[in-house]
């Protein structure tokens, strides 16, 4: 029997009207800004909308839904969210004069400080969802049809006990990396920093929950995780006994998944770097020797008065320690220039704090005010200018060290992790246990593994090799190449 055309348009459009209408066939994109977490959160976000119908596109012009995952914590934030949304605003003007419908949705840390004033700004805005609410993401769909909702309140119930899991097909399509959100929040106050304000206090996941997550992932074929937090190793989760785990507790029980090759985490405070943490970087073998440890400046004054709670010199001691539990670990850092108050005599206590540790690598910003933070209320704010040249001189010092610490593994055999077919037909790309990208000429049967690379050249930003001599021929019997 033939349907009737007329008859299925009626129920269509009382469907929709009454937010019945399931989202079978239709597609979304979800554009992340920022940090691991929104990456993670991203991820989700498509996994939540799978059971709806929702399909994940990589093709903004052909999705249904489009996400605009937000962070709030760079300069001009909002901004770029306003901009993309005048972009979203014509294509959906399009959409509709050829009948059509195109859903937005504003996501993450700006739609938890700026929510309503979103939806006054651009009213092409469907939905205002916040970081701890993305799990409600469904029943925001349907009542955007209505007309526009938000949704930025703290829940009383954990998103993670309402997430969907992916399936093992959507994670293999992700790759063989993984980051796993282990912690939320911040209690820490630093006087520039929003996250307090959009993520909330600390929380911490079970850790049960944590290991089945890892578990499901591990079973897809993902061979090394990151675990997330604003604060992630001040991590204090309920593990075995109903006893609060540490970080270096929870990591010690992943790495007993069978199939997980590389552990790391991200992003720390060094006044949570406890030393149990400190012994499991010498102990652990899964455990990788490339610790992100922001410090933020070397002036014990402007530490000071960004609540930082901790001294040029206590960080000192601290890569001491560190470095004598794993002598071969590299540093990454997080550094704030123009701080308000930063004299010429603070700026150069930071570069000093740079020539004595020697980092690896290295995230560097100009100071931006963030509304709402202490930082925006402090006289003697530093001039744009000088905060340029302070910027500029911090970035050749480190990207120096960078390249030197890069330079450094020429000649050397290396385990690389490989992860995906490189920039030319006939390679693969994978990462050093330090984050380094290194490309070899290999088959892709080799993404998956870990195999032993001798770096033979170093490039702007990745490194160069061939297979150790005796790898190949060791491979689980495959065929050597």
């Amino acid at each position: 029997m033939k349907s009737n055309p007329d008859l299925a348009d009626r129920e269509s459009v009382e469907a929709r009207a009454s937010g019945r209408l399931t989202a079978r066939g239709k597609k979304v994109f979800v554009k992340s800004y920022g940090c691991q977490m929104n990456v993670y959160d991203a991820a989700r976000m498509a996994d939540v909308l799978a059971p709806e119908g929702f399909v994940e596109t990589n093709d903004i012009g052909a999705a249904d839904l489009v996400v605009l995952n937000t962070c709030h914590i760079r300069e001009k934030a909002s901004d770029k969210v306003f901009s993309e949304l005048g972009k979203l605003k014509l294509m959906k003007d399009e959409r509709q004069s050829e009948g059509r419908d195109l859903q937005i949705a504003v996501a993450g840390c700006v739609a938890q400080a700026e929510g309503a004033e979103i939806l006054r700004r651009q009213r092409a805005v469907d939905i205002v969802v916040g970081p701890q609410s993305y799990h409600r993401l469904p029943e925001l769909v349907r009542q955007a049809t209505r007309g526009p909702v938000i949704d930025t309140e703290f829940p009383a119930e954990d998103k993670f006990d309402h997430l969907v899991a992916p399936t093992e097909d959507k994670v293999r399509q992700r790759g063989v990396s993984a980051f796993l959100t282990v912690q939320e929040g911040c209690d820490k106050f630093c006087s520039f920093c929003v996250v307090p304000y959009t993520r909330g206090a600390e929380v911490s996941r079970d850790a049960a929950k944590i290991v089945l997550e890892a578990e499901a992932l591990a079973r897809a074929g993902v061979r090394e995780i990151t675990l997330l937090g604003q604060n992630v190793n001040g991590y204090h989760g309920r593990g075995e006994n109903d006893e609060d785990w540490s970080l270096a507790q929870l990591l010690e029980r992943l790495a007993r998944i069978e199939g997980l090759a590389r552990l790391r985490y991200t992003t720390s405070h060094p006044n949570d770097m406890g030393e149990d943490l400190i012994r499991a970087h010498g102990e652990s073998p899964s455990l990788m020797p490339f610790l992100h440890l922001p410090v933020q400046s070397g002036s014990d004054r402007i530490l000071n008065t960004m609540n930082r709670k901790h001294s040029a010199e206590d960080y000192l001691r601290l890569v001491e320690r560190i470095r004598a539990a794993r002598p071969d670990i590299a540093l990454s850092s997080d550094f704030i220039v123009g701080f308000p108050g930063e004299t010429d005599e603070d700026f150069e206590a930071t570069l000093a704090l740079i020539h004595n540790v020697g980092f690896a690598s290295t995230f560097h910003f100009k100071y931006s005010p963030r509304a709402g933070t202490p930082g925006a209320d402090l006289k003697d704010q530093v001039p744009e200018e000088v905060k340029t040249e302070r910027l500029v001189r911090l970035g050749e010092l480190v990207e120096a060290q960078r390249r030197a610490f890069n330079l450094s593994v020429v000649g050397r055999n290396i385990d690389v992790l490989f992860e995906k077919p490189g920039k030319k037909p006939g390679q693969v790309s994978g990462k050093t246990p330090y984050l380094q990208t290194v490309q070899i000429e290999a088959p892709d049967s080799l993404i998956g593994e870990v195999a032993t690379v001798e770096i033979v050249e170093c490039g702007a930003n990745t490194l160069f090799g061939r297979i150790a001599r005796g790898e190949a021929s060791n491979r689980r019997g495959e065929e050597a190449f």
